[in-house]
């Protein structure tokens, strides 16, 4: 596939992306791509099996190539839907097909709310939508202790709280906020604090999107209308209690709509050393049915 890295100059932010050019042209929709905070390289084992239509990634203001913000900026989801809206209407003609991985699925889900014109068909694969889920309040204070832990302490014992939050597979209690604070050694994460404090999923992303509201409302009624079909989705390997697997449930419980299953875990799409069983050429295979039906 051709590729051309292009920039666009947005209000506070220079964003870079990508247009793949097809290797031969399969009448399908572009297919804008996205996660969040993951920049596109994270899709770069998935990305060349689509071959047959343009494929649009980009990398979300504050990581990669768009990493240049201001220190104190507060990057939201309706921002960063915005920002999608206007690598659409650069790369033009829509609608777009896409494909939202964790935050860059809920990223999505605004901008197919406000520009519903602009997006056919979402897939919404395992979005984070904590204020759907019946125990948001205490994982709305969980996220907020490991900002704190973050901007308190740094890397290392900030992940060991993340990575024990997502892999929790149960409902959240107050006894999840009083365990003691886990050994980042324990996860092979670093003890020390490097003083680095620009990491976007622990330091920004973790304060914006468990609050962040979901426009139901105006998504059901894009749909009525004609416009963005949203399709949830998990992945066959992720475990049902687990947060992302529960916020793509309750996000087709309130749109009313099947869930639909992928390979592999929450990263179906690469594989690695920590998912070496992940098959990015089957998650293109149901992306292109997913997108077809």
């Amino acid at each position: 596939m051709a590729t051309t890295t292009r920039t666009l100059d947005l209000p506070g932010a220079t964003v870079t992306y990508d247009v793949r050019e097809p290797a031969h042209d399969g009448g399908h929709a572009p297919l804008l791509v996205v996660g969040n905070p993951m920049a596109a390289d994270g899709f770069d084992q998935l990305v060349p099996a689509l071959d047959d239509r343009l494929v649009v990634t980009y990398d979300p203001r504050g990581t990669g190539r768009s990493r240049p913000v201001a220190a104190d900026a507060l990057l939201t989801v309706d921002r960063h839907g915005e920002d999608l809206h206007a690598v659409a209407r650069a790369v033009g003609p829509g609608p777009f097909d896409v494909f939202g991985s964790s935050g860059g699925a809920a990223a999505a889900l605004a901008w197919a709310a406000g520009h519903p014109g602009e997006v056919r068909r979402l897939v919404a694969h395992e979005p984070p939508l904590t204020a759907l889920l019946a125990d948001r309040d205490v994982a709305v204070r969980a996220q907020a202790d490991i900002v704190d832990t973050y901007r308190r302490a740094g890397f290392g014992p900030a992940m060991a709280k993340f990575l024990r939050l997502v892999f929790a597979t149960e409902p959240l209690t107050e006894d999840f906020l009083d365990q003691p604070d886990p050994d980042p050694a324990e996860f092979g994460l670093p003890t020390e604090d490097d003083g680095r404090r620009d990491d976007l999923l622990l330091g920004t992303s973790l304060a914006v999107m468990p609050v962040w509201e979901p426009p139901l409302e105006s998504l059901r009624a894009a749909t009525r209308a004609g416009g963005p079909q949203v399709l949830p989705a998990v992945g066959a390997g992720s475990l049902p209690g687990e947060m992302a697997y529960r916020g793509a449930v309750a996000l087709a419980e309130a749109l009313d709509v099947p869930v639909v299953v992928f390979p592999g875990d929450h990263g179906g799409f690469a594989r690695h050393e920590w998912a070496p069983d992940n098959d990015p050429a089957a998650f293109a295979t149901r992306l292109r049915e997913v997108l077809a039906c």
